[in-house]
């Protein structure tokens, strides 16, 4: 039986089935009804796939996740997205490439995480991951001069993302501490 993580990227794969083309609007809706955990961790997850690798794919994949975050900061309870994101495509195969190599995370992820210290989930928490996402988002950007180099700031991301999915406060614990190595790394990065 498949995970949280598992089940997220077979939702993504069997969009990729459908057609020439993968849009972000189709993703969301897909994994939407479950919060934004799941958002958070499949994006960034996409993020730090071969997808990061294509010239302005990591920026608007950071722009997506600033819009998460702060739609979190105001809590909103469902996600909304501008049509011009949300018509964003990339080919089906490209899709489906990125969740072969993202699997065996998954596979891993859910093997070793879920509905541990539940309370360091909570509102509070959310809320700074809201805040740590917009932070890392922020240096994504300026990091794509330096190939997959973006893939520092979104490991940590989907860590993030994770903890909220499978509401797990140890791991939400483990993503600060990966946040702020990233944050580090990404400014030693960083072509200026």
């Amino acid at each position: 039986m498949a995970g949280d993580a598992e089940t997220l990227l077979n939702e993504i794969d069997d969009l990729a089935d459908g057609g020439d083309t993968v849009s972000v609007g189709d993703v969301v809706d897909a994994i939407g009804g479950r919060g934004f955990g799941p958002i958070i961790f499949v994006t960034a997850l996409l993020g730090a796939s071969p997808l990061g690798g294509i010239p302005g794919v990591p920026t608007l994949f950071a722009i997506i996740l600033i819009l998460i975050a702060v739609q979190i900061l105001f809590g909103r309870r469902s996600f909304w997205m501008p049509d011009r994101i949300g018509n964003r495509a990339v080919t089906d195969d490209k899709v489906a490439r990125s969740v072969d190599k993202a699997r065996p995370a998954a596979e891993w992820m859910d093997r070793h995480f879920g509905h541990r210290l539940e309370a360091l989930t909570g509102r509070p928490a959310q809320l700074a991951a809201a805040l740590v996402v917009v932070g890392l988002c922020a240096m994504i950007p300026p990091l794509e001069v330096v190939p997959f180099a973006a893939l520092i700031p979104f490991a940590a991301i989907a860590l993030l993302g994770l903890a909220i999915t499978v509401r797990d406060g140890v791991l939400m614990v483990v993503a600060f501490a990966a946040s702020a190595g990233a944050l580090f790394a990404a400014i030693r990065f960083l072509p200026f």
